[in-house]
């Protein structure tokens, strides 16, 4: 049995806890590896590490800095294959859903490539007489980053490009569901020329967070997962004096126009709703056609695509998705399926029965198609995180609208239509974070930032592009002056520019 341990000081370590949480292959349903759940005192390492390394790190100059980057970025690419392979065993995604995931990181890695530009400040001469005013941007000192199951390469990538770019030092605390792949791009960077330390992975579950929160040496966190986590975590963090970004649960619309053209607006549910089994912060989960009749040929047109999906393991390359992580994925989103069900929803299409020959035990569950769904139903206001997608009739535009603008999330929102004032309209009201027109999943390139509101979002500053430098960083402003000319006694007013 593979046994995972820990990357602490450059150098992978076992555990010490003598605790353990299963690794699955979601295909199969068997066990393939064991992740060491960390101590206090592991931890602890990992920090005493962080602290000796990051005070040099954030003397290097940022050049330097990014040319660690540089050849990253080339190692990612080299390594493709492998992160993608070790990715889908442990996850259950696709091999090319996998590549996404490693990309998608890639991408925030080639953003801080940039950081001698990304971190100037602002200097203004003569800002008073004989004195000169500047702002420095330095690292907060050591960071954490707690990352999700679903993306086990591109979050991490997310956070800790970033921060290390801004000369901070950075302990991961990844998802013990799949925990090889954030290990693996630790092994890279060191690889790449990192120096030890400066990066540190500690595997673990709550108890992790937990002190993780709490450690006094830790400056600032950042966290996606579920919004009730999302919350404890923001709250946590910052009554200890961190500052800290969490991203919470989402329930994604597409508002399908009745000029849309719906032979596209269908592929784009298909991908976006059921790619990675669902297990997407930015699926699509809700369509809500507008019009009856828009309805109606949506409907005809999604059953037997839905019904004709290709579901199989990692290793059939014509497989559109593939298994959920767990065993207790797969009981939750089932059970979510029923309460639909109960609730007086019309399931057009039901995979919950779903069984691939071979792969009996395999976390399956088949793409699931909801239509009549209304507002009070339990499968829409809370965020699946499966095969499902729901289908809720608007009567028009405006009704269409106010259904994303009610909902307690504001991750992402999409609109399919051909009216371009309709589509500016859209844009400027919703009360989303992320908008696609005619994109199904509006996740912004590197140099943008990625970020929901409402109950998606707890923090001022987003995910990667410049909001990122922003907040692995503090301001510090310098006033100058020399003394020439200065007149040699105590002034009691307070200085002004009069």
């Amino acid at each position: 049995m593979r046994e995972i341990g820990h990357f602490i000081d450059g150098q992978n370590v076992a555990g010490t806890s003598g605790r353990t949480s299963d690794v699955y292959n979601p295909a199969t349903g068997e066990v393939q590896a064991r992740v060491a759940l960390a101590t206090a005192d592991e931890l602890q390492a990992a920090v005493d590490s962080a602290l000796a390394a990051q005070p040099k790190w954030a003397a290097t100059n940022p050049q330097r800095r990014a040319r660690v980057f540089m050849r990253f970025v080339d190692l990612l690419n080299q390594h493709m294959d492998e992160l993608a392979t070790l990715l889908s065993s442990e996850h259950g995604k696709t091999f090319d859903d996998a590549k996404g995931d490693v990309i998608r990181g890639l991408e925030v890695c080639e953003f801080v490539i940039g950081i001698p530009h990304l971190s100037k400040s602002e200097f203004t001469e003569g800002a008073g007489p004989g004195i000169d005013m500047y702002s420095l941007r330095q690292p907060v000192g050591v960071g954490a980053g707690i990352t999700p199951f679903n993306f086990p390469a591109m979050i991490p990538m997310w956070m800790f490009a970033p921060a290390i770019a801004s000369g901070n030092a950075f302990i991961l605390k990844p998802s013990e569901r799949d925990p090889s792949v954030p290990i693996r791009l630790a092994e890279l960077m060191i690889e790449a020329g990192l120096p030890k330390g400066v990066l540190n992975v500690v595997n673990g579950d709550k108890s992790a967070v937990d002190d993780i929160l709490v450690h006094p040496d830790i400056s600032a966190v950042s966290f996606v997962g579920s919004t009730p986590i999302a919350r404890y975590v923001y709250a946590t963090a910052a009554a200890n004096g961190k500052r800290v970004q969490t991203f919470g649960g989402a329930k994604n619309h597409m508002i399908i126009m009745p000029d849309a053209d719906l032979d596209q607006t269908v592929n784009a549910l298909m991908g976006a709703g059921y790619g990675a089994a669902g297990e997407r912060c930015m699926a699509v989960s809700v369509a809500v056609p507008v019009g009856e009749e828009t309805a109606e040929r949506l409907i005809e047109k999604l059953v037997p695509k839905v019904e004709s999906l290709r579901i199989g393991p990692y290793t059939d390359d014509k497989a559109d998705m593939g298994p959920l992580v767990t065993k207790e994925a797969k009981a939750r989103v089932t059970g979510l399926i029923g309460k639909g069900v109960e609730e007086g929803a019309k399931l057009l299409v039901d995979g919950r029965n779903f069984k691939l020959q071979g792969y009996e035990d395999g976390f399956f569950v088949g793409g699931c198609l909801f239509d009549h769904v209304t507002e009070d139903m339990e499968i829409y206001k809370t965020e699946i995180f499966g095969p499902v997608l729901s289908v809720v009739r608007a009567k028009n535009y405006e009704e269409a609208l106010s259904l994303p603008m009610k909902h307690e999330y504001g991750n992402g929102v999409s609109i399919y239509t051909r009216d371009g004032d309709a589509a500016r309209d859209f844009a400027s009201r919703i009360n989303i974070g992320m908008v696609g027109i005619n994109v199904p999943i509006p996740v912004p390139l590197a140099y943008h930032s990625f970020g929901g509101w409402k109950a998606s979002s707890f923090g001022d500053l987003n995910q990667y592009g410049t909001d990122s430098i922003k907040f692995w960083t503090r301001t510090k402003t310098v006033t100058s002056r020399w003394p020439s000319g200065i007149k040699d006694e105590a002034e009691f007013a307070m200085p002004t520019m009069k």
